[in-house]
């Protein structure tokens, strides 16, 4: 794997994680303001896709960088629903849908088939 990639891949899970911890903080870093309310859900969101990129540019893990994404997303958001936070009309419906691709992510997982038989 070449280094550059490496440096990338480790940089942006680091970013996913901070922002998936700290988005208020990493907000008024990055952009002088503090991220409160939906902004910081939606850095949390950025988070977890950032850590998925990470995971899907090591060789062979794509397919658990889309999981971790999708599922990452789908308990995150249904969280966010059910803690009384922000629910639009689309919340529930993207929450179900990452549930689904979750599921069918799992199946494409790489296993031994015959003893599921």
């Amino acid at each position: 794997m070449k280094p550059a990639l490496v440096f990338a891949a480790i940089g942006e899970a680091m970013t996913g994680a901070a922002l998936l911890m700290f988005p208020g903080w990493i907000g008024r870093l990055l952009f002088g303001v503090e991220l409160t309310d939906v902004a910081a859900i939606a850095a949390r969101v950025a988070g977890i896709a950032l850590i998925a990129l990470g995971i899907a540019c090591w060789p062979g893990t794509q397919l658990i960088g889309m999981l971790i994404y999708s599922a990452g997303v789908a308990l995150f958001l249904a969280w966010v629903g059910l803690a009384g936070g922000s629910a639009g009309i689309l919340l529930w419906p993207v929450v179900i849908l990452h549930m689904i691709l979750t599921a069918l992510l799992m199946r494409s997982l790489p296993g031994d088939r015959d003893a599921k038989a």
